[in-house]
C-alpha cells in the first residue's frame, strides 16, 4: 500500500514539476499507459512462469524420503 502511495506522489510531483517548467510529457499519455500496461503484464507473467516451474519442486520436498504412503 505504501508504494502505491509512494508512487501516486511522485506522479504528482513530476508532473507539477513540468506544469511549472512549461515543459511536455515525454511520451504521449497514451503510449506511456500503454508501457505501463506492459510493464505490469511482464511483471504477471514472470510470477507466474516462477510458481509454474517451482510447483513440481514444492511438491517432491513435501513428501518424506521414507514415506511410504498408499502400499499397506
Amino acid at each position: 500500500m505504501i508504494g502505491y502511495l509512494v508512487s501516486l506522489l511522485m506522479g504528482l510531483a513530476v508532473g507539477a514539476t513540468y506544469a511549472l517548467v512549461q515543459v511536455r510529457s515525454p511520451a504521449p499519455p497514451l503510449i506511456a499507459l500503454v508501457g505501463l500496461l506492459g510493464m505490469v503484464l511482464g511483471e504477471y507473467a514472470v510470477d507466474a512462469a516462477k510458481r509454474q516451474l517451482a510447483a513440481p519442486a514444492q511438491a517432491s520436498i513435501r513428501q518424506a524420503p521414507g514415506d511410504v504412503r498408499g502400499t499397506r
